[in-house]
């Protein structure tokens, strides 16, 4: 039998909430996903192993598809190498001449952004401006903060960046 493999999309994975009191499933799955603060986020892709992550910390992050534009936006403004050094001003260090060049890499799964070389795994992002719209304990379908959002990562990460 022939399974379906499903196109590899890139995934913007933000945590929300804190873990005191968490299950220690949990906290252990956050610091894989090197989401160890709260306003951090990762860029990932949409494998399996990933989506399992997902599904077990889905109270304390959110998670969605992004924009090239959102991509490039980050990479700009909060992208750093080790040392604290902004991505934006050494992007030959990369490989890629461009931070757009990079982003279509990271978009199309080409490249994932954790395995460029001397890069910090992690962006460290600002608290949304304005705050967030509902209680970061309850689901977004349920109007809430956690979960999956799909595209309407794009607006609360926007703030945030």
């Amino acid at each position: 039998m022939a399974q379906k493999t499903e196109a590899c999309k890139c995934l913007v994975v933000v945590r929300v909430r804190g873990t005191v009191s968490a299950m220690k499933e949990a906290r252990e799955t956050l610091e894989l996903l090197r989401l160890t603060h709260t306003n951090h986020a990762v860029i990932i892709d949409s494998r399996p192993a990933y989506k399992g992550m997902l599904q077990r910390v889905n109270n304390y992050v959110t998670w969605g598809e992004p924009s090239k534009e959102l991509v490039v936006a980050m990479l700009q403004k909060r992208g750093r190498f080790a040392g604290d050094t902004k991505l934006a001003e050494n992007i030959e260090k990369t490989g890629y001449k461009t931070i757009e060049e990079l982003a279509d890499a990271i978009l199309s799964c080409k490249v994932a952004y954790k395995n460029l070389p001397d890069i910090e795994a992690r962006f460290k992002l600002h608290p949304p401006s304005r705050g967030y719209k509902g209680q970061t304990k309850n689901a977004f379908k349920a109007g809430g903060e956690a979960g999956y959002r799909g595209a309407a990562i794009y607006d609360l990460v926007k703030r945030m960046v």
